[in-house]
Order: structure tokens, then sequence, then C-alpha cells
């Protein structure tokens, strides 16, 4: 299995941060494996994915270097590199980062994604940093941009809720389903993929998380100067499409904006994941939550710098109750 060795300070410098490249790269690797999530990615997939395929199709050069950019195991590391972790770069300046890849570094990027030698058609060529970057803004422009607000917000509600737990229970209970096969070993050790890599030390580098909402993931690093990043996708019911509309009777007593704000509280949730889940604006979302406050079904409580809200009894009561019957 593939694993890093961590330090305490590199753990305690480790943050999470917002790459539109590495969503960008996400939703690119999506298209390219042409399988979906979760529902409201498949339809995405289908709305682009021919467009995609005739892209490809009208350009076999760049197929080609697709074909190789994702290898067997590997995905070429000049096509993920690690975000910087300082503020946030516009799109543009993160893919000048994959434009500006040396030559002779992108065919050695392929030929370790490839296991083996590059096919002839590439093996001479100095333009593919150019033709994938071409991709992928192509891919930005047309297929996440749109969406880009929306996307930023379930990312930021990701992050709210990873931060929660890290408070709670630590970078084990964290760190553990970021991914299928990552988890926290203990003694340091962070088990990144179930290959057979060999270990990678961290002892002094920067850690950052990188949440995506297409369902996929990969690691990441650069030296100098040291940075690892681990991208991964965001939680299934904040990144899985709109939630199942509230009982049609629990929307006449509340309101079926309010009363789909209190179903989605049957775990602990920011405002910003609440705006995210719902589609609704923030202010009001603020005023849902007055409501329900001043009714005594739901909670508040501060954790570090976030605000949580969850049902309370009552509020549990009356969403479970919404299925029974009355009798005599």
């Amino acid at each position: 299995m593939g694993w890093w060795q961590v330090d305490a300070d590199t753990l305690a410098g480790s943050r999470f941060v917002v790459s539109a490249l590495s969503e960008t790269v996400a939703g690119f690797l999506t298209l390219a494996k042409a399988t979906a999530a979760h529902p409201g990615e498949r339809a995405w997939l289908d709305a682009h994915l021919p467009a995609y395929r005739g892209r490809l199709a009208a350009d076999p050069v760049t197929a080609l270097l697709v074909r190789a950019a994702l290898g067997h195991h590997w995905i070429a590391d000049f096509l993920t590199p690690t975000p910087t972790g300082e503020g946030e770069p516009t799109f543009d300046d993160e893919l000048e980062r994959v434009r500006a890849t040396p030559a002779g570094a992108v065919r050695a990027d392929l030929a370790v994604a490839l296991g083996g030698p590059l096919p002839a058609a590439l093996e001479h060529r100095d333009d593919l940093a150019g033709r994938a970057a071409d991709l992928l803004e192509w891919v930005w422009r047309r297929t996440v941009l749109p969406t880009w607000p929306r996307r930023r917000r379930v990312i930021e509600a990701d992050i709210a809720a990873r931060s929660e737990r890290l408070s709670q229970g630590g970078w084990a209970a964290t760190l553990g389903g970021m991914q299928p096969d990552m988890r926290w070993l203990g003694e340091g050790r962070l088990q990144i993929n179930a290959y057979d890599y060999p270990p990678r030390e961290l002892a002094g580098a920067r850690l950052l998380f990188v949440p995506v909402t297409p369902g996929t993931g990969w690691v990441s690093w650069q030296t100098p100067p040291h940075r690892c990043a681990v991208a991964y996708p965001c939680w299934g019911p904040l990144a899985g499409g709109d939630p199942p509309p509230p009982p049609d009777a629990l929307g006449t007593l509340l309101g079926r904006a309010r009363a789909g704000v209190l179903v989605l509280l049957d775990t602990p949730k920011s405002t910003t994941q609440l705006v995210a889940l719902t589609g609704q604006g923030l202010g009001s979302v603020g005023r849902h939550l007055k409501v329900l406050l001043d009714a005594r079904l739901v909670r508040r409580r501060r954790t570090g710098r976030s605000v949580l809200y969850s049902r309370t009894r009552l509020g549990d009561a009356l969403v479970e109750g919404e299925g029974d019957e009355g009798g005599g």
C-alpha cells in the first residue's frame, strides 16, 4: 500500500483549499472515464460527454495525449499541479502552471503514467503541455464555469463539515473516508491508496486537502517547495445533487423551503452547508433557522469558528411523526 509519513508539524500546518483547476481536472477525469458517481453527475456527464468526445475525435494528437496521461494507475503529474496554499489563485493562473511545463518534463510524466515508452506520435512533440492546457480550459469554460458558484458552495460546505469533524474526532476521523483506501494508520502514517508504492516522507512539507465535487480524487506533490496535496470527492450528501423534497404535510405546516431545512438537520450542519444543499440564499436560510430556533425545533452550538444547527427532540418528533397516521 502507498503511505506517507506525516509529522506533527506538517499536520498542524495543513489546510483545506479551494482550487478551480482541481475541480476542472476532476471533471476532465469524469469525462475521460465516462462513469458517474451519482445521479447528478450522470446528468452532467450525459449533457457534456458527446461534445467532449467530439472534440477529441477532431484532434487525434490530443486524444492520444489523454490516453497516455491517464495511463494505468497514475495520472501524469503535470496535469495535477499541487496548489500553492497561498490565497486563492484564479483558474487562469493555475492553468498557466500546466501550460508552462517544460516539454521534457511532460514527456517524462507521460512515460511514468504509461509505465513505458511514449507512442511514436508523442515522443518528439514539444506542444503537449499547451494541448493539455487547451483541453482543460475547454472543460472549464464549457462544463464547470456555468455551475461554478454552486460547486464552490458545495466545496465550502464540505470544508466546514470536515473542519467540524476535525475539531471533534481529530485527524483519524477526518482523513478516514476522504478516498476509498485512505485512512490514518497511526504512528504518523497516512495511507493514501492500496497500491504498492514506496513510503513518502512529509517532514517539513505543506500538506493540503482539496475537495472536488466529482466523485474522483488523486494525490500530488511538488519539490521544491515541499508541498503535497490530496484531492478528494466531497461527501455524497453534499455533492450528490438536489436533496429529496420534504413530505407534503410537513411542507404545508412549515412551508416547503423551511421544512426542507428542518429535514436536512438530522445531522449538524452549518448555514454554508444548508445553502449548498438547498440552493437557497444565505438570507433565506438564516430566516428559516431563526423561525425554527424560536419554535424550539432546532438548536445551535458553536464549534471553533463554525455555528452548527441540528434538530431538537421536538424537531425529530415532528419529522419522524410525518409518516404516522392518526387512529382511534
